[in-house]
């Protein structure tokens, strides 16, 4: 369903992103792993095509992003860390914003916002406006945007950053339940948030990947955050 291929993203002679390659199958959740400043949200970014890799690739659902850039953006949902709100709207005419540019057919937009308020716990909101919400309706309102064309794939960066334990939970069961109609990956700095919600995890340092594999098989021995800090140690000596 998705897979990287030696990307790379230079900025002046700051190289972001070295090489990173991992794959994700249909159904998985991938937690893409690292420290603050290990080149996660750039290379979240270049997946989405809201940024060009300065060499390698990726395909997504069966199309290249540097081929096929529309294709894949017609396939694929991202969440970025701050989410993409017009906070003047009603949750309502925010997603039927949305619909528009995401191209959803007129005869199916109807059924998808319901679908998508549904799916994310905005029935009691959805008529408020955006800037009345918490920030935890606010984050659920993010996750429906990237969910209201059904795409293949969804991208999550740091999804459930600065919220309360009670969101947290909310927003990690609600990332499962997606997996069964979509393969996610999710960008996190957070390791319990790996352990609980993810198939797989692909950690990254440095613009490098420095270990991947399932979660069974990198927590067979320790802890994954004793593997996380040993692996962070090592590349940093």
């Amino acid at each position: 369903m998705i897979e990287v291929l030696n990307l790379c993203k230079q900025y002046g002679e700051h190289q972001a992103v070295k090489g990173v390659s991992f794959k994700v199958e249909r159904g998985e959740i991938l937690g893409f792993l690292g420290p603050n400043g290990a080149g996660k949200t750039t290379t979240m970014r270049m997946l989405t095509g809201v940024l060009p890799p300065s060499s390698g690739t990726a395909v997504l659902s069966g199309f290249d992003i540097l081929e096929s850039p529309l294709e894949v953006k017609r396939r694929i949902g991202y969440l970025p860390e701050t989410p993409p709100l017009y906070t003047d709207l009603t949750v309502e005419s925010y997603l039927g914003f949305v619909m528009k540019f995401k191209m959803v057919p007129k005869n199916l937009r109807k059924e998808s916002l319901a679908w998508a308020i549904e799916k994310c716990g905005l029935q009691e909101v959805s008529k408020r406006l955006i800037a009345n919400l918490s920030k935890g309706f606010r984050q659920r309102v993010g996750l429906a945007q990237a969910i209201i064309n059904k795409p293949d794939v969804l991208i999550l960066d740091e999804p459930t950053v600065g919220l309360d334990p009670k969101q947290i939970r909310e927003i990690r069961a609600m990332i499962q339940e997606l997996a069964n109609d979509h393969t996610i990956i999710l960008s996190t700095h957070i390791l319990p948030e790996v352990t609980m919600v993810c198939n797989r995890a692909t950690i990254i340092n440095r613009g490098k990947v420095v270990t991947e594999g399932s979660i069974e098989e990198l927590t067979a021995e320790r802890s994954l955050e004793e593997v996380f800090i040993d692996i962070i140690t090592k590349d940093e000596q």
